[in-house]
């Protein structure tokens, strides 16, 4: 027990990110008017380094693009039969465990000669933050969950010939996470009086559980890593202003490494029983909740577009997307302490998904476009693995946005983007599954977000 209470953490447990898992799908405020839908043969400015490098080739010219993304995302827990655990109370629901979040993104094109061409992208392609009101009903499995990912992505693209360009890019990208939760630390002593001859029922067993309830240790890991990944693209023009893009970003492998703390309360029993509650402290805080360091494999998963972007006439312009995620990477969350063995060890066992999203546009005039548009999107979380670092389900994207130029070589994108998710239920008691240790937290989670973007393109 006192293992499974030391850290119940996941690198997947980050916030209800904007697509489903914890992927952002936020990457340049000109793809969300239309849900990004058609961003694999859109090629529209320079953010297409993301969504397709070999749509540099369409650019033209020199361009910076710069975007700022506004998330707010709401998260709620309604509890229904929850208990709480050993020599605990229950508490509350946790509050709205959603925030104010801001992603960026910069990107830079440039033609070498009328075939190539080179771009380089910064975003942020995976995570957000959840954080749970002190004292809720699901402390002893998560609280705070912390994942900021930096993706730096220098690209090249051919254009093969006049309707054919092909794309490549290398990604560098940087995790940071950081996991808190609540310990049980009660239940550890007990669990130590018991692993020490204390009979449970006896009258010392009952004496240190009645002098020692409702003590608890707070747990925290951090941990970093940079890796490498790629992505490739090819952009056909099937007829003029009627495009298809294909592309693929491959998945990342990252060797998380830090370190997990613990701040343990002291316990304050006087008579008798104080030299024995005192010298289980120790042992509790000498092993099952010392101080580590900690690493663990996680594998981020590839993605696949498939795009289609084109002009009905002068004025309409249609795009469509599937979106293929790899999510079936990462089957469990193991971190390792120093000395090789298992702090905690969560089943993920995600599946693959696909999501689809539809859009269009309309041309005002030479200055002002209107967009919008439409996504489903699956999420990769299997009820019986939901946890509440990560209590994700599918949800519906519902986006608009504007455009307008001031000028031809410089112009304005807007967007605003409402993600409603599917209601998803709970009942989970922890890692290991233990409710004395962790409690029970069963109930029913509601989530959306608002996402309010804006970027500023300029060509020169």
């Amino acid at each position: 027990m006192a293992q499974g209470l030391a850290v119940a953490v996941s690198l997947a447990g980050s916030a209800p990110a904007l697509a489903a898992g914890f992927q952002l799908s936020e990457i340049s405020a000109s793809g969300l008017g239309s849900a990004f839908a058609g961003g694999a043969a859109a090629a529209e400015d320079a953010s297409t380094l993301w969504s397709n490098p070999a749509g540099l080739a369409r650019i033209g010219g020199r361009q910076v693009a710069g975007a700022m993304h506004l998330i707010t995302p709401s998260f709620s827990f309604r509890n229904d039969f929850s208990a709480a655990a050993s020599q605990q109370a229950l508490g509350g629901d946790g509050g709205d465990a959603g925030g104010l979040n801001v992603v960026p993104n910069l990107y830079v094109a440039m033609p070498i000669n009328a075939q190539w061409a080179i771009g380089v992208g910064l975003n942020a392609p995976w995570g957000l933050v959840t954080d749970y009101d002190d004292g809720w009903i699901g402390r002893f499995q998560a609280d705070k969950s912390d994942i900021k990912t930096v993706n730096v992505n220098p690209g090249l693209s051919f254009r093969a010939s006049g309707s054919l360009s092909l794309g490549l890019g290398l990604n560098v990208q940087r995790i940071d996470a950081t996991f808190t939760n609540q310990v049980n630390y009660s239940g550890a002593l007990l669990q130590a009086a018991a692993l020490n001859g204390i009979a449970p029922g006896s009258a010392n067993y009952n004496a240190i559980a009645q002098a020692t309830a409702g003590l608890e240790s707070a747990a925290r890991v951090k941990g970093n890593d940079t890796a490498f990944g790629w992505n490739a693209g090819v952009l056909w023009e099937l007829a003029p202003n009627q495009r298809i893009g294909v592309h693929y970003r491959s998945a990342i492998s990252y060797t998380v490494s830090g370190e997990a703390t613990f701040a343990n309360p002291t316990p304050t029993v006087t008579g008798p029983l104080a030299a024995t509650v005192s010298a289980l402290a120790a042992g509790v805080n000498s092993t099952a909740l010392a101080n580590t360091a900690v690493t663990s494999k996680v594998k981020l998963p590839p993605i696949f577009n498939l795009s289609y972007a084109g002009q009905v006439d002068s004025r309409w312009g249609l795009m469509a997307d599937a979106q293929w995620t790899g999510w079936s990477t990462i089957k469990d969350l193991t971190f390792v302490r120093a000395d090789g063995s298992a702090l905690s060890s969560t089943p993920e066992n995600f599946k693959d998904v696909w999501k689809l999203s539809a859009g269009a546009s309309y041309r005002l005039d030479d200055r002002w476009l209107f967009r919008a548009g439409a996504a489903y999107d699956r999420s990769p979380v299997q009820r019986e693995y939901r946890t509440p670092r990560l209590p994700d389900s599918d949800r519906g994207f519902f986006t608009v946005g504007a455009q307008y130029r001031w000028q031809p070589t410089m112009w304005i994108d807007v967007g605003f983007g409402y993600v409603r998710a599917k209601e998803s239920t709970i009942n989970k008691s922890g890692d290991p599954s233990n409710v004395l240790a962790n409690g029970l937290l069963n109930g029913t989670y509601k989530g959306s977000a608002t996402i309010l973007s804006a970027q500023l393109t300029s060509s020169f």
